[in-house]
């Protein structure tokens, strides 16, 4: 009989808000890793006090750290997608930890998962915030992460857009606009890169 792995748990905290020093915990899997502090930080000083009663859409969302923080920063309801059971496993534990009143988490291949959340945040016509952070490590049906990400971006229209925010491989080039969106800055984290859109106009 095969016997069952254990997976290794690490903690990162949230920074600040109401829920200040929670500890997050991250499964050690490939596919999951949490958002360096110093980019989530940079994050946050980016929207500040705008995120407060915005919605936030954390997609691919791991164990849900950049989602949490929004919420503990006054976010007014946050969506997770997420389809690896564990890593899912850990976000809902780390929902239990702030406000699962406020926080919708959705278990199962964020692709086909956006357009149900996307449908939720129309019908409420609150501005939102929508955070990408793709898998960087490539496995089977994910070659074309970018590409498929670039075509969910291009379905957010601006009346509920405040912001879309793409975590990223520094290597790789986002264009300069995506559907009615327009880059507003990025930013470089070593390997990773934050690049932040905006509704053209509005940057």
């Amino acid at each position: 009989m095969k016997r069952k792995e254990r997976i290794k748990l690490f903690t990162t905290t949230i920074i600040a808000g109401e829920f200040k020093g929670k500890q997050i915990e991250i499964p050690d899997i490939s596919t999951t890793r949490s958002s360096k502090s110093i980019l989530k930080e940079s994050f946050f000083n980016t929207v500040q006090f705008d995120i407060i009663d915005r919605n936030f859409v954390e997609v691919f969302a791991g164990s849900g750290s950049v989602g949490l923080e929004a919420l503990s920063r006054g976010a007014a309801q946050c969506y997770f997608m997420e389809y690896n059971k564990t890593a899912f496993r850990s976000l809902e534990n780390n929902i239990k930890q702030t406000d699962p009143s406020r926080c919708h988490a959705f278990y199962g291949d964020s692709f086909e998962n956006f357009a149900t959340v996307y449908g939720l945040l129309k019908r409420q016509g609150v501005k939102t915030y929508f955070y990408f952070d793709p898998p960087f490590s490539t496995r089977d049906g994910m070659d074309e992460v970018y590409d498929k990400t670039i075509t969910l971006i291009e379905q957010i229209e601006p009346d509920i857009c405040e912001m879309v925010a793409v975590e990223h491989m520094t290597n790789l080039t986002m264009p300069e606009t995506i559907g009615a969106l327009e880059k507003l800055k990025k930013k470089k984290f070593g390997r990773s890169t934050l690049t932040y859109y905006r509704p053209k106009g509005e940057a």
